[in-house]
């Protein structure tokens, strides 16, 4: 098993606009716990939409989200920000992401990386390659 995970410790969404049989678009706020190279607690939202239901173009839905993690990347301590690119569907998450230039702080100042992760449940496998300035 990878040794870099995270897990969802809260889920909070709420229909933003749009009917329930129909397509709409909802907000998601989360709390993560992570443990790996990264070591912390994070809080993070998502704009979430939800097609009509019965369509499906076979590549599940997209969803943008930022997150701000606080703890430490390999024994450094800070807080940064990442910017996600989810796409969710019946078969799980696949998440590319990206830690946005200029909000490292503490330790963590100068930090820059891209990570993925990927899975079907509360816990999820994650990547993270990272610079540390």
């Amino acid at each position: 098993m990878n040794e870099n995970t995270f897990t969802m410790k809260s889920w909070d969404e709420q229909v933003v606009s749009g009917p329930e049989d129909g397509p709409r678009y909802a907000h998601a706020h989360a709390t993560f716990a992570y443990t790996g190279v990264i070591e912390g607690t994070s809080s993070c939202d998502y704009l979430l939409y939800y097609a009509t239901p019965g369509y499906d173009d076979g590549n599940g839905q997209a969803a943008p989200g930022y997150e701000r993690i606080e703890g430490s990347v390999a024994g450094r301590k800070g807080s940064f920000l990442v910017r996600h690119d989810v796409r969710y569907g019946a078969d799980g998450i696949s998440d590319t992401w990206s830690v946005v230039p200029g909000s490292g702080t503490g330790k963590l100042a100068g930090l820059s990386g891209t990570g993925t992760a990927s899975g079907n449940s509360e816990t999820v496998d994650y990547t993270f390659d990272y610079t540390l300035g």
